[in-house]
Protein backbone atom coordinates (compact mmCIF):
# COMPACT_ATOMS: atom_id res chain seq x y z
CA UNK A 1 0.00 0.00 0.00
CA UNK A 2 1.49 3.00 -1.24
CA UNK A 3 -0.96 5.67 0.40
CA UNK A 4 -4.89 5.58 1.34
CA UNK A 5 -6.74 8.51 1.66
CA UNK A 6 -10.17 8.77 2.96
CA UNK A 7 -13.44 9.88 1.57
CA UNK A 8 -16.55 11.17 2.84
CA UNK A 9 -18.99 8.30 3.86
CA UNK A 10 -21.49 9.47 0.60
CA UNK A 11 -23.03 6.66 -2.03
CA UNK A 12 -20.96 7.89 -4.82
CA UNK A 13 -19.76 5.81 -8.31
CA UNK A 14 -17.18 8.34 -10.01
CA UNK A 15 -14.12 6.91 -11.14
CA UNK A 16 -11.16 8.73 -10.60
CA UNK A 17 -8.86 10.68 -13.86
CA UNK A 18 -5.81 11.63 -14.26
CA UNK A 19 -5.12 15.10 -15.92
CA UNK A 20 -2.00 17.22 -16.62
CA UNK A 21 -2.90 20.78 -14.99
CA UNK A 22 -1.20 23.72 -14.25
CA UNK A 23 2.31 21.79 -15.41
CA UNK A 24 1.64 18.85 -13.08
CA UNK A 25 -0.45 15.56 -13.34
CA UNK A 26 -3.69 15.46 -11.08
CA UNK A 27 -5.62 12.91 -9.74
CA UNK A 28 -9.54 14.55 -9.73
CA UNK A 29 -12.25 13.26 -8.21
CA UNK A 30 -15.91 14.06 -8.07
CA UNK A 31 -19.18 13.19 -5.40
CA UNK A 32 -19.86 13.58 -1.83
CA UNK A 33 -20.67 17.54 -2.83
CA UNK A 34 -16.49 18.18 -3.37
CA UNK A 35 -14.44 18.09 -6.49
CA UNK A 36 -10.69 17.11 -5.19
CA UNK A 37 -7.15 17.19 -6.30
CA UNK A 38 -4.50 14.57 -5.65
CA UNK A 39 -1.11 13.94 -6.39
CA UNK A 40 -1.57 10.75 -7.97
CA UNK A 41 1.79 9.47 -6.48
CA UNK A 42 1.25 10.89 -3.07
CA UNK A 43 -2.16 11.06 -2.08
CA UNK A 44 -1.19 14.76 -1.13
CA UNK A 45 -4.32 17.07 -1.22
CA UNK A 46 -3.16 19.53 -4.17
CA UNK A 47 -7.19 21.60 -3.32
CA UNK A 48 -10.87 20.61 -2.39
CA UNK A 49 -13.44 22.30 -3.20
CA UNK A 50 -17.43 22.33 -2.84
CA UNK A 51 -18.87 22.04 -6.08
CA UNK A 52 -20.62 18.34 -7.05
CA UNK A 53 -23.55 17.36 -6.54
CA UNK A 54 -23.33 14.38 -3.94
CA UNK A 55 -23.68 11.41 -6.46
CA UNK A 56 -21.54 11.29 -9.60
CA UNK A 57 -21.00 8.66 -12.16
CA UNK A 58 -18.91 10.54 -14.96
CA UNK A 59 -15.51 11.08 -14.88
CA UNK A 60 -14.11 14.99 -14.82
CA UNK A 61 -12.94 16.91 -18.31
CA UNK A 62 -10.77 19.33 -18.47
CA UNK A 63 -9.84 21.75 -21.00
CA UNK A 64 -6.80 22.73 -18.72
CA UNK A 65 -8.35 26.02 -17.04
CA UNK A 66 -11.73 24.38 -15.96
CA UNK A 67 -12.74 21.24 -14.95
CA UNK A 68 -16.38 20.05 -16.15
CA UNK A 69 -17.86 18.33 -13.81
CA UNK A 70 -21.56 16.44 -14.27
CA UNK A 71 -24.08 14.10 -11.66
CA UNK A 72 -27.36 13.32 -11.07
CA UNK A 73 -28.76 13.36 -7.51
CA UNK A 74 -29.66 15.19 -5.62
CA UNK A 75 -30.51 17.50 -8.80
CA UNK A 76 -28.83 17.39 -12.06
CA UNK A 77 -25.89 19.52 -13.28
CA UNK A 78 -23.15 20.11 -15.50
CA UNK A 79 -20.64 22.96 -14.56
CA UNK A 80 -17.55 24.18 -15.49
CA UNK A 81 -15.21 24.81 -12.19
CA UNK A 82 -11.67 26.97 -12.19
CA UNK A 83 -8.88 24.29 -12.25
CA UNK A 84 -7.19 25.85 -9.30
CA UNK A 85 -8.98 25.25 -6.10
CA UNK A 86 -10.60 28.77 -5.42
CA UNK A 87 -14.24 26.76 -5.91
CA UNK A 88 -15.03 29.37 -9.05
CA UNK A 89 -18.04 28.46 -11.00
CA UNK A 90 -17.70 29.97 -14.59
CA UNK A 91 -21.13 28.47 -15.83
CA UNK A 92 -24.05 26.07 -14.87
CA UNK A 93 -26.62 24.65 -16.60
CA UNK A 94 -29.06 21.56 -15.36
CA UNK A 95 -28.52 18.84 -18.18
CA UNK A 96 -28.65 15.56 -16.98
CA UNK A 97 -24.90 13.84 -17.73
CA UNK A 98 -25.14 11.67 -14.87
CA UNK A 99 -23.36 8.42 -16.43
CA UNK A 100 -21.66 8.86 -19.28
CA UNK A 101 -17.74 11.10 -19.28
CA UNK A 102 -17.80 14.46 -21.10
CA UNK A 103 -15.15 15.22 -23.44
CA UNK A 104 -13.30 18.11 -24.67
CA UNK A 105 -11.62 19.36 -28.11
CA UNK A 106 -10.34 22.42 -28.82
CA UNK A 107 -12.53 24.71 -26.36
CA UNK A 108 -15.83 22.88 -27.16
CA UNK A 109 -17.58 20.61 -24.45
CA UNK A 110 -19.31 17.85 -25.75
CA UNK A 111 -21.50 15.24 -23.86
CA UNK A 112 -24.05 12.39 -24.68
CA UNK A 113 -26.57 12.52 -22.18
CA UNK A 114 -28.65 10.06 -20.08
CA UNK A 115 -31.18 10.59 -23.00
CA UNK A 116 -29.06 9.49 -25.68
CA UNK A 117 -28.91 13.60 -26.92
CA UNK A 118 -25.78 14.67 -28.08
CA UNK A 119 -24.44 18.31 -27.05
CA UNK A 120 -21.90 20.49 -27.71
CA UNK A 121 -21.01 23.67 -25.61
CA UNK A 122 -18.41 25.99 -25.76
CA UNK A 123 -16.36 25.54 -22.45
CA UNK A 124 -14.92 29.25 -22.03
CA UNK A 125 -18.75 30.61 -22.16
CA UNK A 126 -21.47 27.77 -21.52
CA UNK A 127 -23.44 28.29 -24.41
CA UNK A 128 -25.27 25.70 -26.10
CA UNK A 129 -24.07 25.43 -29.55
CA UNK A 130 -26.14 22.43 -30.64
CA UNK A 131 -28.66 19.71 -28.78
CA UNK A 132 -29.76 16.44 -31.22
CA UNK A 133 -31.13 13.36 -30.96
CA UNK A 134 -28.27 10.47 -31.34
CA UNK A 135 -29.73 7.55 -29.54
CA UNK A 136 -32.06 6.14 -26.82
CA UNK A 137 -30.95 6.28 -23.15
CA UNK A 138 -27.54 5.52 -22.71
CA UNK A 139 -25.20 4.08 -20.47
CA UNK A 140 -21.33 3.97 -21.95
CA UNK A 141 -19.13 7.08 -22.55
CA UNK A 142 -18.82 8.55 -25.91
CA UNK A 143 -14.84 8.45 -27.08
CA UNK A 144 -12.86 10.61 -29.24
CA UNK A 145 -10.22 9.96 -31.74
CA UNK A 146 -9.68 12.27 -33.93
CA UNK A 147 -11.86 14.43 -35.19
CA UNK A 148 -14.75 12.05 -34.46
CA UNK A 149 -17.12 11.20 -31.32
CA UNK A 150 -18.20 7.14 -31.02
CA UNK A 151 -20.80 6.27 -28.97
CA UNK A 152 -23.28 3.07 -28.39
CA UNK A 153 -26.58 3.19 -26.65
CA UNK A 154 -28.09 0.92 -24.39
CA UNK A 155 -29.77 -0.85 -27.53
CA UNK A 156 -27.04 -1.64 -29.15
CA UNK A 157 -27.13 1.54 -31.42
CA UNK A 158 -23.40 2.65 -32.25
CA UNK A 159 -22.75 5.72 -33.69
CA UNK A 160 -20.21 7.75 -35.22
CA UNK A 161 -20.46 11.77 -35.35
CA UNK A 162 -18.48 14.50 -36.22
CA UNK A 163 -16.62 16.88 -32.70
CA UNK A 164 -17.62 19.93 -34.69
CA UNK A 165 -19.38 23.08 -32.96
CA UNK A 166 -21.03 24.29 -35.79
CA UNK A 167 -23.26 21.22 -36.77
CA UNK A 168 -24.53 17.93 -35.58
CA UNK A 169 -22.96 15.45 -38.40
CA UNK A 170 -23.62 11.62 -38.09
CA UNK A 171 -21.28 9.82 -40.06
CA UNK A 172 -22.16 6.19 -39.46
CA UNK A 173 -24.92 4.32 -37.28
CA UNK A 174 -24.95 0.80 -36.67
CA UNK A 175 -26.44 -2.10 -34.80
CA UNK A 176 -23.96 -4.38 -32.39
CA UNK A 177 -26.42 -6.74 -30.59
CA UNK A 178 -29.29 -5.13 -28.81
CA UNK A 179 -28.01 -4.59 -25.36
CA UNK A 180 -25.00 -1.90 -24.64
CA UNK A 181 -23.99 -0.88 -21.46
CA UNK A 182 -19.93 -0.67 -21.66
CA UNK A 183 -17.92 2.33 -22.93
CA UNK A 184 -16.16 1.08 -26.59
CA UNK A 185 -12.33 1.00 -26.63
CA UNK A 186 -10.42 1.83 -29.62
CA UNK A 187 -6.78 1.05 -29.84
CA UNK A 188 -4.68 0.78 -33.69
CA UNK A 189 -7.06 1.28 -35.91
CA UNK A 190 -9.64 -1.01 -34.09
CA UNK A 191 -12.98 -0.53 -32.02
CA UNK A 192 -13.91 -2.98 -29.38
CA UNK A 193 -17.62 -3.42 -27.94
CA UNK A 194 -18.53 -5.31 -25.37
CA UNK A 195 -22.48 -6.06 -26.15
CA UNK A 196 -25.16 -8.85 -25.25
CA UNK A 197 -27.78 -10.19 -27.52
CA UNK A 198 -30.90 -10.96 -25.42
CA UNK A 199 -33.28 -13.26 -27.13
CA UNK A 200 -36.32 -14.00 -24.92
CA UNK A 201 -35.16 -14.82 -21.77
CA UNK A 202 -31.78 -15.78 -22.79
CA UNK A 203 -28.95 -13.22 -22.87
CA UNK A 204 -25.57 -13.88 -24.44
CA UNK A 205 -22.61 -10.85 -23.87
CA UNK A 206 -20.60 -11.16 -27.29
CA UNK A 207 -17.12 -8.93 -27.50
CA UNK A 208 -16.95 -7.07 -31.40
CA UNK A 209 -13.75 -5.76 -32.71
CA UNK A 210 -14.54 -3.92 -35.84
CA UNK A 211 -12.03 -2.37 -38.60
CA UNK A 212 -12.26 1.47 -38.74
CA UNK A 213 -10.42 1.72 -41.92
Amino acid sequence: LVWKVARPKLPNYHSPIIHRIGGRDQLLFQGCDLVTSLDPLTGEKIWETAGATTECVASLATDGERVFTSGGYPKNHVAAMRADGSGTIEWENTSRVYVPSMLVKDGYLYAVMDSGVAMCWNSKTGETLWKERLGRGTSGSPVLVGDHIYSGDEYGQFSVFVADPKAFRIVATNQLGNEMLSTPTICGGRIFARVAERDGDTRQEKLYCLETE
